[in-house]
């Protein structure tokens, strides 16, 4: 089963992105979930899940240097007060070298893909892993 697709980019959302997405928000079955857009079936397909052990190293390895991605992480943290929190980031990943058509097609699905995924904290966008590093993830969490 497949969502209508957006008029905009004409990029549809498979449902096993929400799926995905509810089980890391409500059982925290994943660490973090990396999407693509499959061109060819013009919709946004899960590529890649991170196990709860998975750290943040792990995430970034699985982000392609050249290709755009969205992402979802599930960032634990402690606060100041010394409580165990976390935060859900959305992550639109759009690096520099990637295609200019890419870009184009990722940046224009962005926002339906969000709305679809009810439960997003905080959006980061990222052109190189730097705007993305733990350091951001904490100062944004908090």
């Amino acid at each position: 089963m497949v969502r209508q697709a957006n008029a905009a980019s004409g990029m549809a959302v498979n449902d096993e992105c929400k799926l995905k997405f509810l089980e890391l928000k409500a059982k925290r079955t994943y660490r973090y979930i990396i999407y693509k857009i499959e061109e060819k079936q013009k919709q946004v397909v899960v590529d890649k899940v991170g196990e709860p052990a998975n750290g943040y190293d792990d995430f970034t390895a699985n982000l392609p240097a050249d290709e755009c991605r969205y992402a979802v992480y599930d960032f634990d943290f402690v606060t100041e007060e010394n409580c165990q929190k976390s935060r859900i980031f959305f992550i639109a990943w759009c690096p520099d070298t990637s295609r200019v058509r890419s870009k184009m097609i990722y940046a224009s699905s962005k926002e339906r893909f969000k709305r679809e995924l009810d439960g997003i904290q905080i959006e980061l966008q990222a052109t190189d892993p730097t705007e993305m590093g733990l350091d951001v993830f904490q100062s944004r969490a908090n």
